[in-house]
């Protein structure tokens, strides 16, 4: 696979296969994908992946956790900025109608709707859960570097034909999430990310997320 195909190809997918990924693959993959871009080389990110039966104790925490605490913890970032505007706004309510509508879920349903997004907290049913956690002491230009990393983890897994979702819903749970991965007090929690292959048969896995087109986010100056 070459790398337009991995790009055109990498979606978030929300419905996995119980397969299991083999362990050699994903190790090859997280080596491989520390080449990324890294400001002044500091190669700022902190990984964790999980599996097997800790996987399955962090599924059976997330569900006692999430029905005692359904709006989550305190949050140590803002997901999305606070005053949304457009065209963002316009962009995250269109994909979040086009999830649900894949589903059959209509807007009143809110109980549906809440179900669907607790179903981030199983990581969809895939075999294998990553986190990435960075240094407190770390600013916005290592956080960029943590995107470009994740980002050819993603692309990496897609040559090997595994499939992805990143999911910074699990900011809302960092203690929680801390508690279990024991990530020490100077670092925060990230993202999350479910991986594995998908459930080609699954109704969410055909949205295919719509993406501007490339004059409303470029300018070409002297080309």
């Amino acid at each position: 696979m070459n790398v337009s195909t991995a790009v055109q190809t990498r979606k978030s997918v929300r419905g996995f296969l119980p397969a299991p990924v083999p362990p050699e693959i994903i190790r090859e993959v997280l080596a491989q994908a520390a080449r990324a871009p890294s400001g002044g080389n500091l190669q700022p990110w902190h990984i964790h992946v999980v599996g097997g039966e800790p996987l399955e104790r962090l599924r059976a925490t997330m569900r006692e956790r999430v029905a005692s605490a359904p709006g989550g913890e305190k949050a140590e970032y803002d997901i999305y900025p606070r005053e949304l505007v457009s065209p963002y706004r316009d962009r995250r309510f269109q994909v979040g109608e086009d999830l649900y509508r894949s589903l059959g879920i209509p807007r009143e349903d809110k109980r549906a709707r809440l179900a669907q997004f607790a179903s981030n907290f199983t990581f969809f049913g895939a075999p294998l859960a990553l986190f990435c956690s960075v240094d407190r002491r770390m600013g916005p230009p290592q956080w960029s570097d943590l995107g470009m990393y994740l980002q050819t983890v993603m692309l990496l897994l897609r040559e090997r034909g595994l499939d992805s979702c990143a999911q910074e819903c699990w900011a809302i749970y960092p203690e929680t999430i801390a508690g279990f991965l024991s990530i020490p007090a100077e670092r925060m929690l990230f993202t999350g990310m479910a991986i594995g292959y998908e459930d080609r048969e699954a109704p969410v896995n055909r949205l295919r997320a719509a993406r501007a087109p490339l004059a409303e986010f470029t300018e070409f100056i002297g080309i």
